[in-house]
């Protein structure tokens, strides 16, 4: 007798379902696609729709881009640097 196969999970959410999967609401990503900000998203017919893997990955690299999450953008922990006379 044949295994049920385990639920397989979805490649792709649409905009309220990613929007539950990033912890924000839906207008928020709708404004950001209109702004053309946020994680990158695409029309599938008339759905928009976002590569869960992409959403994932996306996360990732804000966390990198934020001094808070990522100690080598800390100012803190940088030596100070000194300032340098501009000629006027």
């Amino acid at each position: 007798m044949p295994q049920p196969s385990p639920k397989s999970e979805p490649a792709f959410l649409n905009l309220p379902k990613a929007a539950e999967h990033l912890g924000i609401s839906p207008n928020t990503l709708y404004v950001w696609r209109h702004r053309r900000q946020g994680p990158p998203s695409f029309r599938m017919g008339r759905r928009v729709m976002y590569r869960i893997t992409v959403l994932d990955a996306w996360v990732r690299s804000q966390e990198q881009a934020d001094s808070r999450s990522n100690p080598d953008l800390n100012p803190l922990t940088r030596k100070p640097q000194r300032r340098t006379n501009s000629p006027k």
